[in-house]
């Protein structure tokens, strides 16, 4: 099932208008999370609101926010005027431009969500602002207000629909020159260049995110599993770093590395017969080992009607 939606309004190029939805389109919910507890007694931790001054609860009618200028000096702020001020976008989507996708500066991005019809109204007016964004092969820059602020959304097609990356102001990006300016010149030789090249051509491939695993979220399922099991945890030995004397012999031991690491993957590589499903994420919580008095996760899918499958919502 689907999640529900962060924010449902309109999206709106010049005079063509149609209801959309947005929904997250990442999730950190599959990770491995953790609760505070009292050691003493094993208890969750409870957080409460009090009185700074008085160490009183406040009830959260009794909440309000406020601004301050100076210490224990404040300007309160109500919901009323937060929403007096409240600009059109509050419900609209209006785009403003249309850009180049290398036109933005990857700093810029936040997180991404997909952007669909919401309601079986509008899906025409939609799939014209699609198609649009995709043959002028574009990127369209509006405005939306998500939990009471104004954001720039990049909105851009994937498949059947939009995805809409929201994107930072100029004033949340440090310049980059405080940090690069003590960077030392160095003049790259042309022998080292053509190593580092070479090292890279070894290692050069297509992106795709399901080769790579998340080797903590896997250690922490492990950990879990182990201290489940009454296991001892004992503390491994951490590899120690080593600082690079002879560079030029660094990217010669570097390329052979490369080589014989390709060579061992080739070998290693199955033959592609058939379309495989797509093997669930290392982290996942299903990995844990069943508790007491309940089904394991295997036993129960194979239950389930063959060729069909459950994914958790995001």
């Amino acid at each position: 099932m689907a999640p529900r939606a962060n924010w449902k309004g309109f999206l709106r190029l010049s005079l063509v208008t149609c209801p959309v939805a947005l929904y997250p389109a990442t999730s950190d919910s599959e990770k491995i999370s953790f609760n505070q507890l009292n050691r003493q007694t094993g208890h969750r931790i409870k957080y409460l609101k009090v009185d700074a001054d008085t160490g009183d609860e406040v009830p959260n009618e009794d909440i309000v926010k406020g601004y301050q200028l100076e210490k224990d000096q404040f300007i309160e702020v109500t919901k009323e005027e937060l929403e007096e001020i409240a600009l059109e976008s509050t419900r609209t989507i209006e785009i403003d431009e249309f850009v180049d996708r290398t036109d933005i500066d990857p700093r810029y991005l936040i997180r991404p969500y997909y952007v669909r019809p919401d309601g079986k109204v509008g899906h025409d007016a939609f799939a014209v602002i699609r198609e649009t964004i995709r043959e002028m092969d574009k990127v369209a820059i509006g405005r939306v207000v998500l939990t009471n602020r104004e954001h720039i959304i990049a909105l851009e097609p994937m498949d059947k629909g939009l995805v809409g990356t929201l994107l930072r102001y100029p004033y949340e990006v440090r310049s980059e020159q405080e940090y690069f300016e003590e960077i030392q010149d160095v003049k790259v030789t042309k022998d080292m260049l053509d190593l580092a090249k070479h090292i890279v051509n070894q290692k050069a491939g297509r992106f795709d995110p399901e080769k790579f695993e998340d080797h903590y979220e896997t250690a922490l399922v492990d950990l879990i599993n182990q201290k489940r099991a009454g296991k001892t945890i004992r503390p491994k030995e951490r590899p120690k770093g080593e600082n690079v004397v002879d560079l030029m012999e660094a990217l010669r031991k570097s390329v052979g590395s490369a080589a014989a690491e390709a060579k061992v993957e080739t070998k290693a590589a199955p033959k592609k017969t058939a379309k495989t499903p797509r093997k669930a994420a290392a982290g996942q919580k299903e990995m844990l080992m069943p508790i007491a008095g309940k089904k394991p996760a295997k036993e129960t899918a194979a239950k389930k009607p063959a060729g069909r499958s459950q994914r958790k919502s995001a």
